[in-house]
């Protein structure tokens, strides 16, 4: 969890989506295996509630530990599951490498809708589905009036010294002053 956004979205600069493409990953979705990730995560926080938002265009076909065992061990944690079905009811696009380039293919997309709802409710936490941008803030628009904690906030700042190129003139001009006053401005008694 963080509140620090800027270095959120510099990390997500470097996430690579065309990695499965590639064959550079198995494609697939590892539901469980995911919540289970962030349930290490969350399990020794002391925080008064602990949230986890799943956000997925998929159904599980992927990983060893099942979505709801997964689940199930949230909840013993006192985590709550807010689980998001984000995509069409149609065909998606999907990246395929043919012959060294990346084309789309148009496939069905499969949202298990059940088990995310599942998941949900085993946690007290929501399923919501979004099928659009404006739909998925409003769920997160949502999410946000539910949860609600308070977080200790320190502050960093980085701190550097100014002054050395005041001091490299004034010194610079303190020399100079000196030389011309023996040269130049030297007064003759």
């Amino acid at each position: 969890m963080t509140i620090d956004h800027a270095s959120l979205l510099n990390l997500l600069k470097n996430v690579r989506t065309d990695i499965a493409a590639r064959g550079l990953i198995q494609d697939g979705t590892a539901i469980g295996m995911g919540l289970a990730n962030a349930i290490s995560r969350l399990k020794d926080s002391k925080a008064k509630s602990k949230v986890v938002i799943l956000l997925t265009d998929g159904s599980n076909n992927m990983g060893d530990l099942s979505p709801m065992t997964a689940a199930e061990i949230a909840r013993s944690f006192g985590i709550r599951i807010y689980t998001i079905g984000v995509g069409t009811d149609k065909l998606a696009p999907y990246p395929k490498e043919v012959a060294g380039q990346i084309q789309y293919v148009y496939l069905p997309v499969e949202i298990d809708t059940k088990v995310l709802d599942d998941i949900a409710r085993e946690t007290q936490g929501s399923f919501y589905r979004a099928t659009n941008t404006r739909e998925l803030q409003y769920i997160y628009k949502e999410i946000d009036k539910l949860e609600k904690t308070k977080l200790s906030l320190k502050k960093y700042s980085k701190k550097y010294e100014a002054y050395q190129p005041f001091a490299i003139v004034a010194i610079i001009s303190l020399l100079l002053e000196i030389l011309l006053r023996i040269t130049v401005f030297r007064k003759i008694p």
